[in-house]
């Protein structure tokens, strides 16, 4: 049996037009190998239209997880949240709310800015995470233990 396929957007007009390097998806790829997927390397656009595109793109290729990076603060680009949620058949609220509390518990106050979602786009889980470098390994590290029964559950296993 194939390892499930994952996806990662990196959503960053800077990073995109080569003002810096991404260091986010790279992050998120590596974590996805160790965990045993099947992750191509990050695809990455710049905010507004962009996103929207590469995540119809993505989930065109029914990957089990599709993780994207940058976008979700409060600048007039940071538009991810709104980019993803069209895409969204079901809401899993607690998987954001675990990683905005990580973030805060980890001494990071402004982790409660992020409005990153997460849910299922048929089934496909779609994790919004924040842009820092801190910060996706912070999520990573809330994501890491519960990914196997996240790929169970979405596989149709039971509880």
């Amino acid at each position: 049996m194939s390892a499930p396929r994952a996806a990662v957007i990196t959503c960053s007009t800077r990073a995109a037009t080569g003002v810096y390097e991404d260091k986010g998806g790279p992050q998120i790829t590596a974590a996805l190998r160790e965990w045993g997927l099947d992750a191509a390397d990050p695809v990455v656009v710049a905010d507004g239209e962009a996103v929207t595109k590469a995540i119809a793109a993505a989930l065109a290729e029914r990957p089990a997880v599709l993780i994207t990076t940058g976008g979700t603060g409060l600048t007039p680009t940071d538009r991810t949240p709104e980019a993803t949620a069209p895409f969204i058949t079901q809401e899993v609220p607690g998987i954001a709310e675990a990683l905005r509390a990580a973030g805060i518990a980890g001494g990071v106050p402004a982790a409660m800015l992020s409005r990153g979602i997460t849910g299922l786009a048929g089934s496909t889980l779609v994790v919004n995470l924040p842009g820092s470098s801190g910060a996706v390994r912070d999520g990573l590290a809330v994501l890491g233990p519960v990914m196997p029964h996240i790929l169970s559950q979405i596989g149709g296993g039971d509880h």
